[in-house]
């Protein structure tokens, strides 16, 4: 299978993706899967789910929480997650059966815990909007606490699906949660454009009325565009 496992859609506050574009673009890129990874929500996934008819293409429902550490995300949830505190978020995801992810964990984040690294499910080793030496911090970081590690775009718009490609051999819908954690899993991708990240935060700004950000980051989209 070859899966990406971070999409936002347009229930995040900085992207406009629908769900059915985000199912339409992934299998048109010779996707098997994806995990729609909202910001602190499961509505796109439950969304996309529903409207997904293939038995040949998985929708994951997922949600990256923020906390008091930064992101958390779940797979295979159910409900939406309460907590604000990274333990409880953890414990949250694994009581309704999912996987936690610690998602670009050198972007984004303060400083994480000895125990919360021992208690994540996977660590996310490729993200397409992380740099390189990020990514490659946290393929270590994956391998010093022996978790697996996954890849994922990070989508906010319909070009960077697939960006991020977690493959795993042999593998199955039904099988795909514990492959995940014990099969061998290969990651690869590429960055996304640096002036898609900038637009995504002029989404955000212009979503939630923060509208005196709205020229930082037009002027930051085009000067990264023009790069």
């Amino acid at each position: 299978m070859i899966l990406d496992l971070h999409i936002h859609s347009k229930y995040s506050f900085d992207s406009i993706l629908e769900p059915k574009k985000i199912i339409q673009i992934s299998k048109k890129k010779g996707l098997n899967g994806i995990a729609i990874t909202d910001h602190n929500t499961i509505e796109g996934g439950v969304k996309a789910k529903k409207i997904n008819r293939d038995s040949d293409f998985l929708v994951i429902v997922g949600a990256e929480i923020g906390t008091e550490v930064g992101d958390i995300t779940g797979l295979f949830l159910t409900d939406e997650i309460r907590s604000k505190k990274a333990m409880e978020v953890i414990e949250e995801i694994k009581g309704q059966g999912g996987l936690s992810v610690l998602p670009h964990p050198f972007r984004g984040h303060t400083i994480i815990g000895d125990e919360l690294l021992k208690r994540i499910d996977l660590i996310e080793g490729f993200n397409a909007r992380s740099s390189n030496d990020q990514n490659l911090r946290a393929q270590n970081l994956a391998k010093k606490y022996e978790k697996p590690s996954i890849a994922g775009s990070d989508a906010h718009f319909g070009s960077e699906i697939g960006l991020g490609k977690t493959c795993i051999e042999g593998c199955t819908s039904a099988t795909l949660r514990e492959d995940l954690l014990h099969n061998k899993i290969k990651i690869e991708g590429v960055q996304s454009p640096s002036y898609l990240q900038q637009l995504s935060q002029l989404l955000k700004s212009l979503k939630t009325r923060h509208y005196q950000k709205v020229p930082v980051y037009l002027t930051k989209s085009i000067y990264y565009y023009l790069k």
